[in-house]
């Protein structure tokens, strides 16, 4: 009993003093408030991996080009202006673009359309130079150097894929080779090697003629769907901007670009059957180098005792691959220039000096 007696009255005495010390501690402890303060801010995100004022460099230069015979359109490419005097804008194209047709329409980025004028073109190059008014010219592009880019370079392209309604597309890429060399075919020169740059950007039909630009706005060269052989995705080519605008001056005026020629056919030196039906043999030794067929008469070629049988392996010491790499290797040089060929003929080698002054027409 005393036991339950003791039990109840600590109870009580525990109760007594938990609620003394809470009253105390309200008394002599006051309530403290936290105000929480919320700060907002503006806060202004800007984009660095934006193209954007590289585009606007380019982009009312470019132009759609749609190309007729008759009235029957037969096809379509993308320009640029590159130059606006003289009341004129002067536009840059591949000469394929414009090929065979004897009406051109040149569509701005305005929506704007007029008539072009074929000023000259230049089929080995891929290259042709048109003409508009002064008032459908929006903007003309800044030339750069494609020698100053490195591989991985980010580039883009602006043009026209599948005609007007997608006029305008910008697809982005990088360098990806320089100084490649391809090979032409042509219905009316034959078979022949352009050097080129290559890219990733997506080069896609009617994007032929449009400018592959650099960070900076400028434009490095001229996309060619021609060179590529095969549809290979992430593979894309393009005419160095230096070649064409070497050649700009000239077709400005309607003046033809001339080229050394020797005076020759020829036949690739591992052409077996081509050159067993023209009753040519030569030692299995050579596999590379371009053999001659023919010679003519009045070109350099017959006036440096080349003849028949005759496998051209070297020109000024740059070794000949094919017949394609000869035309390309001798497109180097100037009319009246004097060049040495390394020749094999009857198990021997022997060195012809050529003077290039005859030219193509």
């Amino acid at each position: 009993m005393k036991k339950g007696i003791g039990y109840i009255v600590a109870c009580i005495l525990s109760l007594t003093v938990g609620v003394c010390g809470t009253l105390v501690v309200y008394h002599y402890f006051p309530k403290v408030e936290h105000d929480v303060e919320t700060v907002v801010k503006d806060v202004t995100i800007t984009e660095t991996n934006t193209m954007k004022s590289s585009i606007d460099e380019v982009y009312d230069a470019v132009v759609i080009i749609e190309t007729y015979r008759g009235n029957q359109a037969v096809g379509t490419g993308t320009g640029f202006v590159y130059k606006i005097a003289d009341n004129l804008g002067y536009i840059i194209t591949n000469y394929h673009v414009i090929e065979d047709s004897d009406k051109i329409q040149v569509t701005n980025i305005a929506g704007q359309t007029v008539e072009a004028t074929l000023l000259g073109g230049d089929e080995y190059a891929d290259i042709a130079v048109l003409s508009i008014e002064k008032a459908a010219a929006l903007k003309a592009v800044k030339i750069g150097d494609s020698t100053d880019m490195e591989l991985g370079d980010s580039v883009f392209t602006v043009g026209s894929p599948l005609g007007k309604k997608y006029i305008g597309t910008v697809t982005k890429g990088i360098l990806s080779g320089k100084d490649r060399l391809v090979t032409i075919k042509s219905s009316t020169s034959g078979q022949y090697m352009m050097q080129v740059l290559q890219t990733d950007a997506a080069i896609n039909p009617g994007n032929s003629g449009g400018p592959l630009v650099n960070m900076q706005g400028e434009v490095i060269g001229i996309n060619s769907l021609k060179l590529v052989e095969d549809e290979i995705e992430g593979m894309g080519f393009a005419i160095p901007i230096e070649i064409a605008m070497s050649a700009v001056d000239k077709l400005e005026k309607g003046e033809k670009v001339l080229r050394p020629v020797l005076g020759v056919s020829l036949i690739d030196a591992t052409n077996t059957y081509t050159l067993y039906y023209n009753k040519i043999s030569i030692d299995d030794e050579i596999n590379r180098g371009a053999v001659i067929a023919s010679v003519e008469d009045g070109y350099p070629a017959k006036d440096a005792g080349l003849r028949k049988g005759d496998v051209i392996l070297e020109i000024n010491g740059d070794e000949v691959e094919d017949a394609a790499h000869l035309r390309f290797l001798l497109y180097k040089y100037d009319i009246n220039e004097t060049i040495k060929i390394k020749i094999y003929r009857d198990g021997k080698i022997k060195d012809v000096e050529v003077k290039l002054y005859k030219s193509a027409e």
